[in-house]
């Protein structure tokens, strides 16, 4: 397989690297390896990343890219979002295949989750 040209990582801001931990493996069950005080790792997510010590954030509304995570269910992501300390930005919404909502991590970055599956467990077309 050729994987020249292909997203392979990505990086995001953290103000705090220990919440961030915290948040994501409470939310979607992330594991991370350090590399010192200052960034942690991710893999096996979609997508491999990680996270650098910095005040600043991204969001869609300001430039930012938005990264989407998936769910099959996507009232029982958004309750695990909430309890681990996510910020509900745009609450469940249909968009032509699906629905979604986009969330704050702890840190004031944007992400969003989406699900081709309403509530009824009916498949959108």
């Amino acid at each position: 397989m050729n994987i020249d040209g292909k997203l392979n990582y990505v990086e995001f801001h953290a103000s705090d690297i220990p919440a961030t931990k915290a948040f994501f493996k409470t939310a979607f069950g992330w594991d991370f390896t350090d590399y010192g005080p200052n960034y942690t790792s991710f893999s096996d997510q979609g997508l491999d990343g990680g996270f650098f010590k910095s005040d600043l954030t991204t969001n869609a509304d300001k430039g930012g890219a938005l990264l989407v995570f998936f769910a099959s269910d996507l009232e029982k992501t958004l309750a695990k979002v909430t309890g681990a300390g996510g910020t509900i930005t745009r609450p469940p919404f249909e968009f032509p295949g699906g629905r979604r909502f986009h969330f704050l991590d702890p840190n004031g970055n944007e992400f969003a989750v989406w699900s081709n599956i309403r509530t009824t467990g009916e498949v959108i077309d």
